[in-house]
């Protein structure tokens, strides 16, 4: 019989969504820490989410719903609506991706193929599919757990948990409105992805309405179909108009409150929350998002009252959860102190948190403390607990990356480390014992080989965060190795952290014969608010420097080992602008770019992101030319190689397209690669596999490494 060859780390990834598949996620611990509720899939290669729970004495798992059960084997069907929310949400898988639960936790919600089910959180419990008008987005269980909202064809709707008096709270006026959603830019860029919120006493709802009547409507096209219709797209380019946003306070018996505000100078609505602990809080911010205001609402009469502003020269920050009441009536928030270059939480504008403590969230608010995640090292996030008096507490573990949620005594950290590619998560009992939920994601067929001796390195005087990986078989000092550059680069995502889990398409690379640098330079997160602000005006100039200090900082601490003659880098995304800015602007440096989905004009990308960046494109055109890649396309002497989704809706297929127009124009010499069918993500395994292996040919060929077929 003959021996089936290894498989490759490409197909691996691409078949396991990046080993994501298998490990529990999505974790709810019930009030009393009794039970904690979750969704995973069977198999690391099955994406079918399924919804479970456990019960944390008996440590027993059960499984609440199975989508191959609940739809029969059928396959499932997304409305286009489900489609654009998931991609917003950066979700690859099917099945239950979401879920909502009543106070207590003892009943669930959750949208399947466009249906409405709800399930008793017992052993034994069946689903129940509710009959109800669709196609059926993000459905919400009230808290007494006595009714679901949901939204279908844009409107708010309202059914009893055994089915009856399912009606309509908000129907949409005209074809530009939805109720219920968040809208394009908070789903996108502000980090919310929900537009309803129910009051605590389960008798109304807090609902954002968003009309994109004004938002200038381009056209989605997947030319491998040339018969179907490009799909209209409401897109808010930068200095173009945005989507209408308001909130609505729906009660159940059937009247309605506009909640008012200065709508011309808050544009955005960042966050709502509706707790028992005092009125609904509405997070606002103006367009240049320079000012950051909390309202708190009536919830009878939807009056509004500020409760407090900040102000920032650069930007203010503004994620979900960063302001909420205290059980004592207090307001939490989490802000940036200029003072100490530190994020901070503050209780009713007073500092709260510890002068040198880097708060990234806060993850829930109870009784007598809230649970933060603080990056005291840009590198690890660990898991505190603050008192009301200030007083913070370590908890959670040892490992280097860890996130968490807590009920009634028992928290549940997930975690990753330096030493290890597994996602663990952890319950922790209040008597001190804990155990593992199990999972089922696969081992990698690659082993990280990031050198033990130097750890991550810190470079220059900006101490530039950076990892070095070497083939695995490499002798130090045995050979000069081609140079591969791997950043993100922007605002919003490091790629040095600890958690051995995220470098395994980076380590593949290597092995492929490549010294492979991952580097976080200035507006990277975990830093700080200065160092967050070092791009303010210009997204170009400070990133690609760090990445050319971090190079000459690597090549010092390993000169026999690293050819900086051959020298590349690669991205997606942010990652892509700045790879394909490389060659453009630093050929000197780098001989080589393979540039995914890059934002090569800036004001072809949406409001909300790029004007905090970079201003208005009318009076701060300067920002926008200095960052822009399009005229810098006669400067190409370099091999670049563009990738592009034709499909996304995100960073739409223009950007590279112009590029490339532009390049052809000058006579420059280039490549590209349409991704036909694919978004802004690749979850195609097929495409992200092949991908892979299409770049890995380029960067041999543009770096002169002799061709070889790929080492698994």
């Amino acid at each position: 019989m003959p021996v089936r060859p290894p498989e490759s780390y490409p197909r691996q990834a691409a078949r396991t969504r990046g080993f994501r598949l298998g490990v529990p996620r999505a974790v709810t611990v019930s009030p009393d820490g009794q039970r904690v509720v979750f969704i995973r899939s069977a198999a690391g290669d099955d994406p079918v989410g399924r919804l479970l729970v456990v019960y944390v004495s008996t440590e027993q798992e059960h499984v609440l719903a199975d989508p191959v059960e609940l739809l029969r084997d059928g396959a499932e069907v997304l409305s286009a609506v489900e489609r654009a929310r998931r991609e917003r949400m950066r979700e690859s898988t099917s099945g239950v991706v979401a879920y909502s639960t009543d106070r207590e936790v003892r009943r669930a919600a959750f949208a399947l193929s466009g249906d409405l089910w709800v399930v008793e959180l017992a052993p034994g419990s069946a689903p129940r599919r509710l009959a109800v008008p669709g196609p059926v987005v993000d459905p919400r269980l009230s808290p007494d757990g006595a009714a679901v909202a949901y939204v279908a064809a844009g409107a708010v709707r309202v059914v009893g948990w055994d089915g009856g008096r399912d009606r309509a709270l908000a129907e949409p006026e005209t074809s530009t409105v939805t109720y219920g959603l968040a809208d394009f830019l908070a789903a996108e860029e502000l980090g919310r992805s929900r537009g309803t919120w129910w009051s605590p006493a389960s008798d109304a709802l807090a609902v954002e309405r968003v009309d994109d009547e004004g938002v200038e409507q381009w056209w989605i096209a997947d030319p491998l179909h040339p018969a179907q219709r490009p799909l209209p797209h409401r897109y808010p380019a930068a200095g173009t108009a945005n989507p209408a946003v308001s909130v609505h306070l729906l009660r159940l018996d059937g009247t309605r409150a506009e909640v008012e505000w200065d709508h011309e100078k808050y544009c955005y609505l960042g966050d709502v929350s509706w707790s028992r602990y005092g009125d609904p809080l509405l997070v606002l911010l103006d367009r240049p998002q320079r000012s950051r205001l909390v309202l708190a609402v009536d919830p009878e009469s939807a009056a509004a009252r500020v409760l407090h502003e900040d102000t920032d020269p650069c930007w203010v920050d503004s994620r979900p959860g960063r302001v909420r009441w205290t059980p004592q009536g207090r307001l939490l928030t989490l802000a940036a102190d200029h003072g100490t270059d530190t994020y901070r939480v503050y209780l009713d504008a007073a500092p709260l948190s510890p002068p040198g403590s880097q708060v990234a969230a806060v993850l829930d608010v109870v009784e007598d403390s809230t649970l933060l995640a603080v990056q005291d090292d840009p590198t690890r996030s660990g898991l505190v607990t603050l008192d009301w008096t200030g007083q913070a507490r370590s908890v959670g573990g040892p490992q280097a990356w860890q996130t968490g949620t807590r009920g009634g005594g028992t928290l549940v950290v997930t975690a990753a480390d330096w030493a290890t590619a597994a996602t663990t998560v952890t319950v922790h009992r209040q008597d001190g014992t804990s155990f593992a939920l199990t999972s089922h994601a696969e081992s990698r067929a690659v082993s990280q080989s990031l050198d033990s001796g130097r750890g991550v390195l810190m470079i220059g005087e900006r101490r530039l965060r950076t990892v070095v990986l070497l083939p695995s078989d490499h002798v130090r000092g045995s050979r000069r190795l081609p140079v591969v550059l791997a950043p993100y680069g922007g605002p919003g995502h490091s790629v040095v952290i600890g958690a051995a889990g995220s470098y395994g398409e980076d380590q593949w690379l290597a092995d492929q014969g490549f010294a492979v640098v991952l580097a976080d330079g200035r507006g990277t997160p975990g830093r700080g608010p200065a160092w967050d602000r070092a791009i303010s005006g210009d997204l170009a100039t400070a990133a690609l420097q760090d990445q050319v200090d971090a190079l000459a900082g690597v090549a010092q601490a390993y000169p026999d080992d690293v050819d900086t003659a051959r020298v590349a880098m690669r991205g997606w995304s942010f990652g892509g602008f700045l790879a394909a800015l490389a060659v453009l602007r630093r050929p000197d440096v780098f001989h080589a770019a393979v540039a995914g989905a890059p934002v090569t004009e800036w004001r072809w990308y949406d409001t909300a992101y790029t004007e905090r960046y970079l201003g208005h494109p009318e009076p701060d055109r300067h920002a926008y030319d200095a960052s822009s890649l399009l005229p810098l396309a006669p400067s190409l002497r370099r091999p670049l190689l563009l990738m592009h989704g034709m499909t996304d809706d995100n960073v739409v297929v223009a950007h590279t397209l112009a590029l490339s127009a532009a390049l052809t124009a000058a006579g420059r010499p280039h490549q590209v690669l349409p991704l036909s069918g694919v978004t802004h993500m690749t979850p195609q395994p097929e495409v992200a596999e092949n991908k892979l292996l299409l770049e890995l040919d380029f960067l041999r060929s543009a770096l002169s490494q002799p061709a070889a077929e790929p080492r698994p």
